[in-house]
């Protein structure tokens, strides 16, 4: 397939990204993140969770998060949704659309959200049918998509088991996560093969952790494949906490300048992603990842007297 010409990046940063953090990100913080993140043109944002706060304290704050969003410029904020009860929460607060989640892999599950595959999806029936009182779409994410640390690489059989219920349930958009960094270009070839035969008009996302350093590699095998919707975190934050040796999402600002250096549109002002990344970085207190906010733009020359010469 010929590779798009214009891309739709979702950024979970400010979900995905912060939610193990172990130190409490105030709310306002939050809040100026993600008004930053609109402000760039960013066009969906996941931007937290409608989980157990004790579950996750880091996303207790949801509510007060998306009462202090700007929701005039356009940009689709999302929110992640475990259960039937998260679902009432999110459609009271008014979110633009919900993402339910599970893993295809039944140990992986498990350990996730202590639901076996089939718990779970029954259990999406009834978050399908809320949300559907409510007006508001649902995309289901597929986690472990391309191999569980349990169990190893996930049958292309399960996943197609798994897109056609979301379908049957009349989810609005799927994604395949590659929750534990086991991605590989052909493993994102075979699997985007497999359900574009299934899904048929209905979009499918690819959400690829950088746990083995290809995660951008993997990107260039979904465009050769024609997909059009990537999840990304800012200044590569993240991880699953349920996942031995992970690390975090790709980063949304190397993913962006790829794209761009590639002649496809995203609509980001990639210089005020670079400066919300380093912003991250400040807020989290520590070195993160991301590579283009610490080695600048290709445009970004330096005067040849700032750098030695060599001597012999």
């Amino acid at each position: 397939m010929a590779i798009p010409t214009k891309v739709e990046v979702t950024e979970v940063g400010p979900r995905d990204g912060i939610q193990a953090e172990p130190n409490f990100i105030p709310t306002e913080e939050k809040i100026r993140l993600v008004n930053a993140l609109i402000d760039a043109g960013v066009p969906r944002i996941e931007f937290s969770s409608f989980v157990s706060p004790r579950a996750v304290p880091q996303l207790a704050d949801v509510a007060e998060v998306l009462k202090g969003v700007d929701r005039t410029k356009g940009t689709v904020l999302s929110a992640l949704v475990p259960n039937a009860r998260g679902a009432i929460r999110a459609a009271e607060a008014g979110v633009d659309e919900i993402i339910v989640f599970m893993s295809a892999s039944e140990s992986h599950n498990l350990k996730n959200v202590n639901r076996t595959v089939e718990e779970s999806l029954v259990g999406f029936e009834e978050v399908a049918r809320i949300m559907g009182d409510a007006g508001i779409p649902v995309h289901g994410a597929i986690a472990t998509a391309f191999g569980c640390p349990f169990e190893g690489e996930v049958p292309v059989e399960q996943l197609g088991r798994i897109a056609q219920r979301y379908i049957d349930m009349g989810f609005q958009g799927i994604g395949l996560g590659d929750t534990t960094g086991m991605a590989t270009p052909p493993r994102v070839t075979k699997n985007v093969r497999h359900l574009r035969g299934i899904m048929g008009e209905v979009p499918l996302g690819l959400h690829f952790h950088n746990t083995r350093g290809i995660g951008l590699c993997n990107v260039m095998a979904g465009l050769d494949e024609g997909v059009t919707h990537y999840d990304a975190s800012f200044a590569g934050l993240g991880g699953c906490p349920f996942v031995p040796k992970a690390s975090g999402n790709i980063c949304t600002e190397d993913l962006v300048f790829l794209l761009h250096e590639m002649g496809i549109e995203t609509g980001i002002d990639l210089r005020k992603l670079m400066s919300i990344a380093n912003e991250v970085e400040q807020v989290i207190g520590r070195d993160l990842p991301g590579q283009v906010m610490k080695a600048g733009l290709l445009s970004d020359l330096h005067p040849m007297e700032d750098v030695k010469t060599a001597v012999g």
